[in-house]
């Protein structure tokens, strides 16, 4: 004996009516019988990047920094300021092979001296210092006293005359004023002129002389040293601000 079975496609089910049950109607809830719902699956989770791939500036920005800071270490590190030691010892040895000397005994003084200066003019040379040329034409000394028994000076120690001729070599008119030259001894000790026992000399010429251009006088300026001094060198000046012009005397 067969038993036949409905078929679920042909098998008819009560629908619910939309909105409330009515009065003496059954409320149908739910699927129809005998089916089910599809199960849904999970959505598949998203790799996720590295920190690296997500950040791929910064990462290339931190990679260059890294490679200038290491480039500048490796070209800075052997910086300093002191003097390298080779090259001192090279200058030394090269010093000492000129000197014909070993490089341990090789001293900055044995280095190349400079030339001397030149002679300095002496007396009868013309030397010139702004607008005079000064000629020394002689040197007196050991005089003890200027002038007569009326108007004269004795000297504290000695007395020494220098007789020049100054000559105008500007274009305006300038003085010649005897207090403005300087006379050094051999000890270079620096002595000023006498102005006062310059005037008790006859034709000293040596106070305020006024010289107008192109002309000359012949003057004596009066030192008054200690008797053991000796003179060395004349500083000549065409005034008291003048750089002035040295002349052995000696």
């Amino acid at each position: 004996m067969s038993t036949s079975h409905p078929d679920p496609s042909q098998q008819q089910y009560p629908q619910q009516p939309y909105g409330p049950p009515q009065p003496g109607q059954q409320a149908h809830y739910g699927a129809p019988q005998g089916w089910s719902p599809q199960p849904q699956m999970p959505p598949a989770p998203q790799k996720r990047k590295n920190w690296f791939a997500r950040h791929k500036v910064l990462t290339g920005l931190g990679a260059v920094v890294v490679l200038v800071v290491i480039i500048a270490s490796a070209s800075g590190g052997g910086d300093d300021d002191s003097p390298a030691v080779a090259d001192v010892d090279t200058a030394a040895t090269q010093q000492a092979d000129a000197a014909g000397k070993p490089a341990e005994d090789a001293k900055p003084e044995d280095a190349e001296k400079p030339a001397k200066a030149d002679a300095l003019p002496a007396v009868g040379d013309k030397v010139r210092d702004g607008k005079f040329e000064f000629t020394v034409t002689k040197l007196e000394d050991g005089v003890q006293e200027v002038g007569d028994e009326i108007l004269g000076e004795k000297a504290q120690g000695q007395f020494v005359l220098v007789h020049m001729t100054v000559e105008n070599i500007g274009d305006e008119a300038q003085y010649f004023d005897g207090s403005s030259q300087s006379l050094v001894d051999t000890k270079g000790r620096t002595h000023s002129a006498d102005s006062e026992a310059g005037i008790y000399l006859d034709e000293s010429n040596s106070f305020l002389n006024e010289i107008n251009p192109g002309n000359k006088v012949d003057g004596v300026v009066v030192f008054d040293i200690p008797k053991n001094a000796t003179p060395a060198t004349l500083e000549l000046h065409d005034s008291m601000f003048s750089g002035g012009v040295e002349v052995a005397v000696k």
